[in-house]
């Protein structure tokens, strides 16, 4: 059994946004010369997720707005209000919302690989989604097996 893990960096620009990393992953597993095994896509941010779905841009759309409608900005969350009052360390950011929309998608996925090659199907992608942007970023592609 081997393990082979890489860092990736990349730079967010909007609120909410779904970066299609699938092509990044598959270039990690090329160059990790595992076969077969796993792949694992994780995020260390609280305000960021990792899923998979169908790229299609009127989707990612979709996808956004029920974002939006579920966890709306212009709700009142406790974190933004501690953050102010108790004047711990903060970037400024007004972001309880980010982390309950997080919270919903999850830090990480993970895939199988079959013959150098992640099973994913021909509509499946795998996606960095930003919810507190814009903001320089990194993921975790750990690779795991023979």
């Amino acid at each position: 059994m081997r393990v082979y893990k890489q860092k990736i960096e990349l730079e967010t620009s909007t609120q909410i946004e779904f970066i299609d990393i699938t092509q990044k992953v598959e270039d990690v597993i090329s160059a990790s010369g595992i076969r077969e095994g796993q792949v694992l896509i994780f995020s260390q941010h609280t305000t960021s997720g990792i899923v998979i779905n169908h790229n299609e841009s009127m989707l990612i759309q979709d996808f956004m707005r029920t974002l939006y409608r579920i966890v709306p900005v212009s709700d009142r969350y406790s974190h933004d209000l501690f953050e102010l009052n108790r004047a711990t360390s903060s970037d400024g950011r007004s972001n309880g919302h980010s982390h309950c929309k997080a919270i919903l998608l999850g830090a990480s996925q993970t895939v199988p690989i079959e013959k150098g090659k992640m099973d994913l199907s021909q509509k499946q992608s795998i996606f960095f989604v930003e919810m507190d942007g814009s903001r320089k970023r990194d993921y975790i592609v750990q690779v795991i097996g023979l």
